[in-house]
């Protein structure tokens, strides 16, 4: 009998430890990434130079490259500045809108991309995903995983800890998203990927039900490790289902209805899973979710975001057109603007017990 098997995209190399940044020329040169040094690395223009002179003297064959926020046209002139100089990797050395900009002009170019992450906001730091700003808004971009993922727990603790925070409520939303995926599964029929489910709900599990808090190591690297596996995920089962349900839609409606207004991506998806859990009826759990948030340091409520009680009932109620196609506890339910307000009420009085 033949033993069949699958190839898993995933990194080469994953290293999350104190102190990684300054061994990166060793960690990509050991894994065979970059054995010549000729390297195009992608930073910021703020904190980026710093970092760019903490590193440049052990990076002596590198090209450094500075890029302005996360947009489709910074990303398309990064891969225009690359072409034909013969470079081995292309390194994202930042936040998520560093690396996403260096994960699409790597694949324009057709090189292998390395993310260094200095904060740890979402899972998209080892997606198959670059999610940039374009003329129309927003827009998500397949592209191929990073080669190799580098964190540096001493640069993450310099990083703001609303990033860590951010971090948290994406990961945990996790749960949420893939419960939405089963949902579809038994009620259309929608082919869920089992292995990326499994992968994607432990990360959510394993930061929800850690002790630590965000200024532990032990703590920092189970969530780094958690938002890696949940960027496998995506890559595993081809989409964002393991990762994005009704809580990101919730999010998203916030991006669109109040572009100026939106709180950090990992405080609305917060927010959100919460209340679709809510939805769901796993109200233990909605309430576990709330406490857990409250723990760290996350909202809850819209109030806590700047946002009135009727503008996130109206963000619930579209919320659903911002996935044409996929079938979540909002699909499901089709709840109407009082049933969404009478619900809202109920959460509130529920987390609040």
């Amino acid at each position: 009998m033949p033993v069949l098997t699958r190839l898993i995209p995933s990194p080469v190399v994953v290293d999350i430890r104190t102190g990684a940044l300054d061994d990166l020329a060793e960690i990509l040169a050991d894994q065979r990434i970059s054995s010549s040094g000729r390297l195009a690395v992608a930073v910021s223009g703020g904190s980026g130079r710093a970092l760019r002179d903490r590193l440049a003297g052990a990076l002596p064959g590198a090209d450094w490259y500075e890029v302005a926020g996360g947009t489709i046209d910074g990303a398309v002139k990064l891969a225009d500045q690359m072409r034909g100089k013969r470079y081995d990797a292309v390194v994202g050395l930042g936040g998520g809108k560093i690396i996403d900009v260096a994960k699409y002009a790597a694949a324009r170019v057709g090189l292998p991309i390395v993310a260094v992450a200095t904060n740890l906001a979402h899972d998209g730091l080892c997606s198959p995903v670059s999610t940039l700003d374009n003329d129309n808004g927003r827009g998500s971009y397949g592209v191929p995983g990073p080669i190799g993922v580098v964190i540096d727990l001493d640069v993450i603790r310099e990083a703001p800890v609303r990033y860590v925070r951010s971090g948290i409520g994406d990961i945990i939303s996790n749960i949420s998203a893939v419960a939405d995926w089963e949902l579809s599964n038994r009620v259309n029929g929608e082919q869920i990927d089992g292995l990326a489910a499994a992968m994607a709900r432990s990360a959510g599990e394993s930061v929800l039900r850690h002790p630590g808090g965000v200024g532990d190591d032990a703590f920092l690297t189970v969530l780094a490790e958690a938002l890696v596996l949940s960027g496998i995920a995506i890559s595993i089962s081809g989409d964002t289902r393991p990762s994005s349900g009704a809580c990101h839609e919730i999010s998203h409606a916030f991006d669109l209805l109040h572009p100026k207004r939106a709180a950090a991506h990992g405080e609305q998806v917060g927010i959100g899973a919460a209340f679709a859990m809510f939805l769901r009826g796993a109200t233990e759990d909605s309430g576990l979710f709330a406490d857990v948030l409250r723990r760290h340091g996350l909202p809850v409520t819209p109030g806590e975001i700047g946002f009135s009680d009727e503008e996130f009932v109206k963000a619930v109620q579209y919320a659903p057109q911002t996935r044409p196609g996929r079938y979540t506890i909002l699909e499901h339910l089709e709840l109407t603007t009082d049933q969404i307000r009478d619900a809202y009420a109920d959460y509130v009085k529920t987390i609040s017990s």
